[in-house]
């Protein structure tokens, strides 16, 4: 994924091959505490023909004046699989989750400035630009587009 799309994440690949089994163990754990919810979609579940993930977390810190909030992170839809409406429906389900399970108000994302097509992608889906730029950690002369979208419990699908 990292070697695939390095501006899509805020870790080098470098870094991703250092980390040491025991820190990639806590990660998994990380995947699944309470306030996360991660999809990960399989060409056949159980085998090792990754498809795709996203991951939605309740935002740490919140923004008091606001609904709550939670971010879509850890995006990734593998080459074979980009135009299949595997993106779709995994923004669908994410959605959802942070509507109906995190109880959010509002979902949230970062894109980095080069990539038109993801922001693209989420505009499509009803997510619009807040005017936001946030520094990207990999690249400090480079900037995240802030993106969010705001969610009603059971609303419209993405």
């Amino acid at each position: 994924m990292l070697a695939d799309t390095p501006s899509a994440y805020v870790e080098s690949l470098e870094s991703a091959q250092a980390q040491t089994v025991g820190q990639w163990r806590n990660r998994a754990v990380a995947m699944t505490a309470p306030g996360s919810v991660t999809f990960v979609a399989e060409e056949v579940p159980g085998a090792l023909a990754f498809c795709g993930l996203m991951r939605v977390v309740v935002k740490q810190p919140q923004e008091t004046n606001r609904p709550l909030q939670a971010m879509l992170i850890s995006v990734y839809v593998a080459a074979p699989y980009r135009g299949t409406g595997l993106a779709d429906e995994l923004l669908r389900r994410s959605v959802a989750v942070a509507a109906d399970e995190l109880g959010a108000g509002i979902l949230q994302l970062g894109v980095h400035e080069d990539n038109t097509r993801a922001a693209g992608f989420y505009a499509r889906h009803g997510f619009h630009d807040t005017g936001r730029r946030e520094v990207y950690p990999l690249d400090p002369s480079n900037k995240e587009i802030i993106m969010e979208r705001e969610l009603s419990p059971a609303g419209p699908e993405a």
